[in-house]
């Protein structure tokens, strides 16, 4: 079932709630959708990669977001963009713990062979690849350089 599918009953019954922040968020991620697959050059239907990469990068702006009021004071600002970004974190895979992250990173350097920061370029590909949707880039790099150093 596409992701399309799946937000439009949660959006429904935010409608029905009066839920305004589920409300909001989803809208967001419906036009997200919406504006990828009018892209020039998208097919009609998105992959359920592409779907997780739309859903990750609307999470990841609503935090952003949050953590800049955070830093200038102003939490009646940041509290409804967290709020929004677990509403939409509710349709993402269940993300990977560290130490689960951590085991394919070393498994990927055992692999290929890398040695020190020079191949963190390849090692952070390979397990990127592997681990879409569900781990945090971030994440990943610093368990990556971590490793590596």
């Amino acid at each position: 079932m596409s992701l399309q599918q799946t937000i439009m009953p949660a959006l429904k019954a935010a409608m029905k709630a009066k839920d305004q922040t589920a409300l909001t968020a989803l809208r967001a991620v419906k036009t997200a959708i919406l504006l990828a697959q009018t892209e020039s050059g998208a097919k009609a239907e998105l992959t359920e990669e592409q779907e997780i990469k739309i859903l990750q990068k609307q999470v990841k702006q609503r935090r952003d977001s949050a953590a800049i009021y955070l830093e200038q004071g102003r939490e009646d600002l940041a509290a409804p963009e967290l709020a929004e970004a677990d509403v939409i974190a509710q349709f993402l895979p269940e993300a990977l713990s560290e130490e689960e992250i951590e085991k394919v990173v070393v498994m990927t350097i055992d692999s290929i062979g890398a040695e020190g920061m020079k191949d963190m370029g390849k090692v952070m590909g390979i397990v990127s690849k592997e681990l879409a949707g569900q781990a945090d880039g971030k994440t990943i790099s610093n368990i990556v350089r971590q490793k590596l150093s």
